[in-house]
């Protein structure tokens, strides 16, 4: 790894990074202009993409149903505005102390409609938005998995993303060959709602990686009353769901496996979850998630 490379991700891990990905400009070819990073940095070469951990005990309260507002403070809103967006932007100042242009972007998701018109022929509209998820996938960090959400390695689906670009060429890392995602339940196992579809699958490919993912009705999504949390940015966004019911059971299934690295002395779930109380009528062995 080049020293430049080295210095960036070293930095971004001492001010608090979880994970660091760094994708080359040329594995967004196939981005439409209105997500692509080069409509709004013409010559970025490099995407750093950086996360940090949703902790698992901020979880702890949503998946007893007692306690929902630590998640909404520590693993979502104050997470992705205070500690994401310090990390990134420190990040960035020791680029540019280095001499190269850094722009930071903060998690504004894709969904969001431009909210102007192309100020040159051949632009976007204003604003381009980037999709992090896609972009974490092409840095290397991790795959889009069945329910519809980012897993990495370490963490399955507990991080969130901001990103830099940058004029600066780094040394990309590789995309993630090895699956994480098992696909081990059903989909009415994974949301009592019925919003997760096996009968929509799509296939998705980013960067030559071939994900198969479920469909998802966000009208359904947006009624859950199971950790789901309206998306705090724009409403035409889906909801956040990486508190829901249907992301704490892959959490389960994913450690349960063996498929994270962050391992813990106990198990996540202790108990039946609390929508199967209700919904599934659980009673003792009969429901295994």
């Amino acid at each position: 790894m080049d020293r430049l490379t080295q210095a960036i991700k070293d930095h971004a891990r001492q001010a608090g990074a979880d994970l660091v990905g760094i994708a080359d400009i040329a594995r967004f070819k196939d981005v439409a202009p209105e997500h692509n990073p080069l409509s709004i940095m013409p010559e970025a070469r490099s995407v750093v993409v950086i996360g940090r951990r949703i902790t698992r005990g901020t979880l702890r309260g949503v998946e007893e149903g007692t306690q929902m507002s630590q998640y909404g403070m520590y693993g979502y809103d104050w997470l992705d505005n205070r500690f994401v967006a310090i990390t990134t932007f420190r990040t960035a100042e020791f680029i540019e102390d280095h001499r190269w242009e850094a722009v930071p972007l903060a998690p504004l998701p894709p969904q969001i409609p431009p909210s102007g018109i192309p100020v040159r022929p051949g632009s976007p509209a204003p604003n381009v938005m980037i999709d992090l998820e896609d972009a974490a996938v092409r840095a290397g960090l991790g795959e889009i998995g069945y329910c519809g959400v980012f897993l990495s390695p370490r963490f399955g689906p507990r991080q969130r993303f901001q990103a830099i670009l940058t004029d600066a060429e780094l040394e990309p890392d590789p995309i993630l060959a090895e699956a994480i995602c098992q696909r081990c339940l059903e989909p009415e196992k994974l949301c009592p709602l019925g919003a997760i579809r096996g009968d929509q699958e799509t296939t998705l490919e980013i960067c030559g990686r071939k994900m198969v993912v479920a469909g998802i009705d966000y009208g359904i999504c947006r009624t859950c009353k199971n950790g789901a949390r309206p998306n705090a940015y724009h409403q035409a966004a889906p909801p956040d769901r990486l508190g829901a019911l249907c992301t704490r059971t892959c959490i389960s299934q994913l450690e349960r496996a063996g498929r994270l690295e962050n391992t813990f002395e106990h198990p996540f779930r202790k108990r039946a979850p609390w929508a199967a109380v209700v919904k599934w009528e659980y009673r003792e062995g009969e429901l295994d998630i």
